[in-house]
């Protein structure tokens, strides 16, 4: 959404006067940014992508201080043909890791056991860099993070830790029968099943699991009124499954500011901590901006997003893409927070992966810092 908007500037001026910024702390926490977009941004794409410009936004992403990364998917080639390569992306971060200055996180998300199965194949097999990339001093612990929090915590295992950096897997549900169905051709409790034993697996070798619920806010088969009692069911589940951190995912852009306090109120009422989810907005209604501050206010600190605005959902019609990285990143460090994250670097990426890919760049933090960049070159 525009930063510009009435309804922005409102939420604004209504959040600045609550707790979270007026507090001692503030907003002086860490926020993670989790980047999707070379999977999420990428995998609605219709025209064919290289392996080559993947690897190069993953490259170019590391350096921007960026902690988490999503940075491909297992899925089949059938069904979602823009992930076909990932494991030449996956190989490609083991043999050359992008360089960074401090250990990054990278997920893969995995549909079902093949996908399992192909993962490991890259990660067992590949041999790690031999040019004697350093590994670099660990992140420092944030307040706000818990030792459970994914890519900065005790959980991480020693077997996932390749080149300095640390490789983590995904798995997708659906918050609604209709979407489950649709996604993945089984019903909730189906998937459940399913993935106990991905879930397992993957925890047995090392690699914390991060689990999507997708449609927490509305759905493009039932409507934009998804029980926030089924979503909060779906992730107490899903943590006592071995879980790591659940990814609350607006799939459509359906969410509304009261629906998202109240999705966060049933989940905290449910025993869902704050440090075990990260919210991820789409903004087909141009709501995303509003419903990360009111999970600000709620006390989230993890947001997924994706640069330049890429995304969209190849089972959810209409929905258009992610949250931009961009705005994200403005609007947090307008509020006083600490997110690691270079936004000019951010909005160069933006600038460049749009253009790459022929498509519009979504966001409006990006293309203004573009602009003001460019006046300041002229001026030197």
């Amino acid at each position: 959404m525009s930063l510009r908007t009435p309804a922005f500037r409102r939420a604004y001026r209504h959040l600045s006067q609550r707790s979270f910024i007026n507090s001692s702390r503030g907003l002086a926490d860490h926020v993670r940014i989790i980047e999707v977009g070379p999977r999420d941004g990428l995998q609605n794409e219709k025209t064919s992508i290289s392996v080559e410009t993947k690897v190069e936004l993953v490259r170019r992403l590391a350096g921007t201080g960026l902690e988490t990364i999503e940075a491909g998917s297992f899925s089949h080639p059938k069904w979602v043909p823009q992930m076909a390569a990932s494991d030449r992306v996956l190989s490609s971060t083991l043999t050359n890791p992008p360089a960074s200055s401090h250990p990054i996180t990278y997920q893969w998300l995995l549909p079902n056991s093949k996908g399992l199965d192909s993962f490991f194949k890259v990660m067992h097999n590949v041999p790690p860099a031999t040019d004697g990339y350093p590994t670099p001093p660990p992140s420092p612990q944030h307040e706000s993070s818990s030792a459970s929090t994914p890519g900065v915590g005790s959980k991480v295992s020693e077997s996932n830790k390749r080149n300095g950096n640390n490789h983590e897997v995904s798995i997708f549900m659906a918050a609604t029968e209709s979407f489950s169905k649709k996604n993945t051709n089984c019903s909730i409790q189906e998937s459940l099943d399913r993935f106990a034993p991905l879930m397992a697996e993957s925890r047995r070798q090392g690699f914390p699991v991060r689990a999507y619920i997708s449609v927490a806010l509305g759905c493009p088969f039932e409507g934009p009124d998804t029980d926030p009692h089924k979503v909060a069911d779906l992730a107490v589940k899903l943590l006592e499954m071995g879980a790591d951190e659940i990814s609350v995912a607006d799939t459509t852009g359906m969410g509304t500011a009261p629906a998202t306090k109240q999705l966060l109120r049933t989940l905290k009422d449910a025993g869902v901590r704050n440090d075990d989810i990260a919210m991820h907005f789409h903004d087909t209604f141009g709501q995303a901006l509003i419903n990360t501050m009111v999970s600000l206010d709620h006390g989230i600190r993890a947001f997924d997003s994706a640069v330049g605005g890429l995304g969209g959902c190849p089972y959810s019609p209409g929905a258009t893409g992610n949250v931009a990285t961009e705005d994200l990143v403005y609007t947090l460090h307008s509020l006083g927070a600490k997110t690691g994250v270079d936004l000019d670097e951010m909005s160069r990426i933006g600038g460049w992966i749009t253009s790459e890919i022929g498509k519009e760049n979504g966001s409006s933090a990006g293309k203004a810092t573009l602009s003001r960049l460019r006046r300041e070159a002229g001026e030197a």
